[in-house]
């Protein structure tokens, strides 16, 4: 599998206005450092008022990317460069621990708005440009691994039982054991000591993720981790509370 880095503005665009459309778009909001009128407008507004919004959204990531074209592409650049040094190995550990993957490739579009994108089941992730070249990586490979997890489910387990959230919510505790307890994979970002940190910004999952901590260290199979993830979804993770 290869890691590609591009500059993309128009899915910056897109992702944006479904990010500012979902329904934790006040959290979204305060990272993207957007004028809360026009983020309140698209989240609210629908018809005509909706389209106006797009427009003024689609216009100002036009200017921003005008503006900091230099530096989105020096960040292309050297994420790219940084990548390609671990790739291969990263690639086939991760083959090793899980299954193989899905696709050859994955695109990752350096954003502006966005930190962190992953994929439902395709190879087209975002992370925004504003980091250390080789710092980036425990959270780039953390959407790539998002993705993967999610057609691994989708195609694998398709019979799980699960709903979108439990899946997401597996898909985020499978990252954070690939990149915080896998040393064949953390080692790639030796300065980066948080491990298995459940101090992140998805509260509601920590209980499924530390019941998940010993499961995947103990994993006979990698089958037996996402077999026990998906019995212990539907235990602390139910459909009624989310």
């Amino acid at each position: 599998m290869r890691i590609e880095f591009k500059i993309d503005p128009h899915y910056d665009y897109e992702m944006t206005i479904q990010m500012l459309r979902g329904k934790d778009w006040e959290y979204r909001a305060k990272k993207m450092s957007l004028d809360m009128d026009l983020v309140r407008r698209i989240n609210t507004c629908e018809g005509k008022e909706l389209k106006q919004a797009r427009e003024e959204l689609e216009n100002l990531v036009t200017n921003l990317y005008k503006d900091l074209g230099f530096a989105i592409e020096k960040a292309k650049d050297t994420y790219q460069k940084s990548w390609d040094s671990i790739i291969d190995e990263f690639s086939s550990t991760v083959e090793e621990i899980t299954v193989p993957w899905f696709y050859d490739k994955y695109i990752v579009n350096v954003t502006h708005f966005n930190r962190g994108l992953s994929n439902w089941d395709g190879n087209v992730v975002g992370r925004w440009w504003r980091e250390d070249a080789d710092k980036q990586r425990r959270i780039t490979a953390h959407e790539v691994l998002l993705a993967h997890f999610y057609s691994i489910h989708r195609k694998l387990y398709a019979n799980s039982g699960l709903d979108k959230e439990q899946i997401w919510a597996l898909s985020e505790i499978f990252a954070f054991a690939l990149t915080g307890l896998e040393p064949s994979i953390s080692k790639f970002w030796p300065w980066d000591t948080k491990g298995y940190y459940t101090d992140h910004n998805y509260p509601q999952i920590v209980d499924l993720q530390n019941a998940l901590k010993e499961p995947y260290l103990n994993r006979k199979s990698f089958d037996e981790y996402v077999t026990k993830g998906i019995e212990l979804a539907k235990e602390l993770f139910p459909i009624s509370r989310h």
